[in-house]
């Protein structure tokens, strides 16, 4: 029978990653998961391992890149009457290479899980948020947001509209307080971090992956601000520097910089 006391958490792309290692520390301070990926056999082990904890541990399989996935999930939570506390929205994909050399397919897929599904997640269950006057959103940017991205230009803008987005609601939950409503959202801005993301994306071999944090780290620095309402939280002290070099470096520099940065693989 399901717990209906303890608080409940839905976190996409939680299979691996950052979305595994924040699944664990919801366990760790007693929360229920709804554990959301992709592939059912990824999220079975991750399952396993987390059955350690005393939680219930709940899987949906959906492909957030697939138009209408994001409305089937939020329609399996409302039949369940599951009352969701915090949404963690941490899917997502890149892709490497020149804009014109990836397929029009892929940069549609990664407009799709990156923007549209998440949009869609936080627009809903931001509604219910609002209803029971509680709870908290995770939407998992990048320090991509902050500047043009050469050689990942799709990926960058993508993660631009979620920090544009995710700050501009965060800001218009403040004068919703104001009516009692406790609802935050926060944006976490990861650099670099071992993830697998970077083979995925074909950026095994870039130089931005030197000195990458682990998805533990950023997680735990994610989940500590997330608990105190931080509007953006960007972990670690060089992705804090890059954030400053953002702001005022020349934006034609900052193009080169990127360019450099994400070089490694250009044949």
């Amino acid at each position: 029978m399901e717990n209906t006391l303890k608080k409940k958490v839905l976190i996409t792309g939680a299979s691996s990653g950052i979305g595994f290692a924040i699944a664990e520390l919801f366990a760790q301070n007693d929360y229920d998961l709804i554990l959301v990926a992709r592939d059912i056999k990824k999220l079975s082990i991750a399952k396993k391992e987390l059955q350690k904890y005393n939680s219930d541990i709940r899987l949906i399989s959906k492909d957030l890149s697939v138009n209408g996935s994001a409305k089937e999930i939020f329609g399996i939570i409302k039949r369940n009457n599951i009352k969701i506390d915090i949404l963690v929205n941490d899917a997502g994909f890149g892709r490497y290479g020149f804009f014109n050399e990836i397929s029009l397919d892929e940069n549609i897929n990664m407009i799709n899980l990156n923007v549209l599904s998440l949009t869609e997640l936080t627009y809903l269950f931001l509604n219910e948020m609002i209803k029971n006057k509680s709870g908290k959103i995770l939407n998992v940017a990048s320090t991509a947001a902050f500047q043009p991205g050469p050689l990942m230009s799709t990926y960058y803008a993508t993660k631009a509209y979620v920090l544009s987005l995710s700050e501009a609601v965060q800001r218009e939950l403040q004068e919703k307080r104001k009516k009692g409503i406790n609802v935050s959202l926060s944006t976490l801005c990861p650099g670099p971090t071992h993830t697998g993301f970077e083979k995925n994306a074909g950026l095994k071999n870039a130089k931005l992956f030197k000195n990458a944090m682990s998805s533990e780290d950023v997680a735990r620095l994610a989940y500590n601000g997330l608990m105190k309402n931080k509007p953006v939280i960007i972990p670690g002290f060089k992705n804090k520097f890059l954030y400053f070099m953002s702001k005022v470096a020349p934006r034609k520099e900052r193009n080169n910089i990127v360019i450099n940065m994400n070089k490694g693989n250009v044949r």
